[in-house]
């Protein structure tokens, strides 16, 4: 019984052809399929999106309304079901469907198909298909497209927060578009991702706060975090995300006292880039005061000539910037010494460098 299964029950109609000249395929053995299985993958946020399905060959034969006949479920593929698979809740053309593993079916039309995720995943193709289980339809309309010898599956129109996947064989694209509110999976999964290693790490803590932060979430817990990630070895890095996170809770005066506290632990290097961030805010007198302090603390280190050639420059004073900026390129990397050049031959045809 090793050939149980024709290729008209395998496939889609008598005319798909099958692994023998018999038409048959075996059921028992590992041998290869006429219609070669693929598996596409796409992360959108931290949200996973599987395809697993079986690619079919058009072999000169007219698909749509034949091969594939409308207004029939259709396995969208070959041989077993097509599989779709999300790790997270997602919606589909704007309806929300919880994540799991799917059997991905189709109805094509001429003008208008019907794409279904079914409960059940572990059929044989449609031909047991049973519309009470289904999980969600949705309705889309097919697309002119370039021939595909082979059916596929693409992600294209990539965003943060979403992809169209397309289905295209012969010269038909159907397109459906897939949809995850990152920010709400990514800040619900901060509690059980920080129940591992990283939850004894400063870094682990700093990171869930940081992403609260920047990305509008929960305030109150961004704060919790850091507070941990303190707790667990205070540092510059955990000190000034702290600092921010007051800062956006218009706390200004315990923000200050943090970024003081983190300013005192920062190496030369960290509070050079907190003053050159500072100029890209606008912010230039502040910038130009930890400029200042990063030279008292740490006089004779190249980069704080940078920062003190930044500093005259601003008050028109070249000669001396262009002074400290040569004192910077004698002591830097040789990576940074053309870079620093530049800036000194700028500062030597009187051009502010800090614009």
């Amino acid at each position: 019984m090793a050939l149980l299964m024709t290729a008209a029950f395998l496939l889609i109609g008598s005319n798909l052809e099958a692994q023998f000249q018999n038409g048959n395929q075996s059921v028992l053995l590992n041998l290869p399929l006429l219609s070669q299985q693929a598996r596409v993958s796409q992360r959108i946020g931290i949200t996973d999106i599987t395809i697993t399905y079986h690619r079919p060959l058009v072999n000169g034969r007219k698909i749509w309304g034949t091969v594939v006949p409308f207004g029939q479920v259709w396995r969208a593929g070959a041989d077993e079901n097509t599989v779709i698979e999300f790790t997270n809740a997602v919606s589909i053309e704007g309806k929300e469907l919880p994540k799991g593993t799917y059997g991905l079916h189709m109805i094509p039309g001429e003008n208008q198909w019907t794409i279904i995720f079914s409960k059940n995943s572990t059929s044989w193709g449609s031909f047991t298909y049973n519309p009470a289980e289904d999980a969600l339809r949705v309705t889309v309309k097919p697309q002119a497209d370039e021939f595909h010898e082979a059916l596929m599956y693409e992600f294209d129109d990539l965003k943060a927060d979403s992809a169209t996947i397309n289905l295209r064989w012969e010269k038909i694209r159907v397109p459906f578009r897939v949809a995850v509110n990152v920010n709400e999976i990514v800040e619900h999964s901060l509690p059980n991702q920080l129940r591992g290693y990283a939850q004894y790490t400063w870094e682990g803590y700093d990171d869930a706060a940081t992403w609260l932060l920047e990305f509008k979430g929960n305030l109150d817990q961004a704060l919790k975090y850091a507070d941990l990630s303190i707790q667990n070895e205070e540092r510059y890095d955990n000190l000034m995300t702290k600092s921010r996170i007051l800062e956006a809770q218009g706390k200004k005066q315990e923000a200050a006292a943090v970024r003081e506290r983190a300013l005192q632990k920062a190496t030369v290097l960290q509070m050079h880039f907190y003053a050159r961030q500072l100029q890209q805010q606008g912010k230039q007198e502040e910038a130009f005061a930890v400029y200042r302090e990063n030279a008292k603390k740490n006089p004779t280190e190249w980069v704080v000539h940078t920062g003190l050639a930044r500093v005259y420059s601003a008050q028109h004073d070249f000669p001396a910037a262009a002074r400290e900026m040569r004192l910077a390129v004698a002591g830097a990397p040789e990576a940074q010494k053309a870079y620093l050049e530049g800036l000194a031959k700028r500062l030597d045809a009187k051009d502010d460098i800090n614009k």
